[in-house]
């Protein structure tokens, strides 16, 4: 009896030590076996971090160890980015990082690392599209009235911030596309910004879901989302293509990153984990309460995704000439 369990425990270890590429290994132990530093490329509070918390927490349920969330803002997430790239490819060291990942590659000149080779893309998890909104008593319904109404004067556009998704996708439909006399008001996060649109400072806003619940209060109106079809949880406000600009899509993601090297088990092991994470009831509710798709997929379908999102970025940066102190 002790022989046989003996065998099938020493079959077991060799099993587990092969799935995680060291096969041979005496002893081998299944990863995780000490906690995981999960680096968030953003503040404390925002979509990243809330977003990350919410993954990671399943994440320690399900794997044993903590995933302890570091915050490492600034320079629009390059700083945790560069950390991230910087740290040992064993799986001990994750990045959590937005569409500001893709934007920063054409957007700065000297990132110190390159997204697309240092980093390695584990799994996207929420997305969430851009919504153009107004005060509730401003005279327009939706984005085609503005446009056609704001010919000949300017127009003033708050975000949360110089370089954002929601700055460069703004300017590249109100000055490229329409071509009006659009001018930015950039704040320090979608919450600051809202409050100047609701106090009358500024006309528009382009966020996410920073002003969905004054929408639902009905302090603001809703005039145009930037997905390319209606999204679920606001069906009667048009998108940008219907307002007359085929193609126009801003989306805001969160997406896990690994150091480049980090071994393909450990990547699919963390991608299958987040993934089941998504699809947890109280999970995904919670997300699409919010405006939030989520998007399970492989690893590779990921970096599919991560290297289209570069292209069109760099399309927006270049012509709509936005430029970072």
């Amino acid at each position: 009896m002790n022989s046989t369990g003996g065998f099938v425990r020493a079959i077991s270890a060799f099993c587990v030590a092969v799935y995680f590429g060291h096969p041979g290994v005496a002893g081998a132990q299944a990863y995780p076996n000490k906690p995981v530093r999960v680096i968030v490329a953003f503040a404390a509070g925002g979509f990243a971090d809330t977003t990350t918390r919410q993954i990671t927490h399943r994440l320690s349920e399900r794997l044993g160890q903590h995933f302890v969330v570091d915050n490492r803002g600034g320079a629009g997430g390059n700083i945790g980015a560069k950390l991230a790239a910087e740290a040992a490819a064993d799986g001990y060291t994750l990045l959590t990082h937005t569409a500001a990942s893709s934007i920063n590659v054409t957007l700065y000149k000297n990132l110190g690392f390159d997204l697309l080779k240092d980093l390695a893309p584990v799994a996207n998890t929420v997305s969430v599209a851009g919504l153009f909104t107004v005060l509730a008593s401003h005279p327009a319904n939706n984005l085609r009235d503005l446009i056609q109404s704001s010919k000949g004067r300017r127009v003033t556009y708050a975000t949360a911030g110089v370089g954002t998704s929601s700055h460069i996708a703004a300017d590249y439909l109100l000055r490229v596309l329409a071509r009006l006399d659009a001018v930015h008001v950039p704040f320090k996060g979608g919450g600051p910004a809202v409050v100047a649109v609701l106090g009358n400072q500024v006309e528009l806003l382009n966020s996410s879901a920073a002003a969905v619940p004054h929408v639902r209060a009905g302090r603001m109106k809703a005039l145009g989302v930037s997905s390319l079809t209606r999204i679920e949880s606001m069906p009667d406000v048009p998108t940008v293509v219907e307002a007359g600009y085929p193609g126009f899509e801003e989306r805001s993601w969160v997406g896990f990153f690994a150091p480049a090297g980090t071994p393909a088990a450990i990547v699919n092991l963390l991608n299958k984990e987040i993934n089941r994470a998504l699809v947890l009831p109280e999970v995904a509710s919670g997300f699409k309460s919010l405006g939030m798709d989520i998007h399970p997929g492989s690893p590779a379908d990921f970096n599919r995704y991560l290297k289209m999102e570069v292209a069109k970025w760099a399309n927006m940066v270049n012509t709509t000439g936005v430029k970072v102190d």
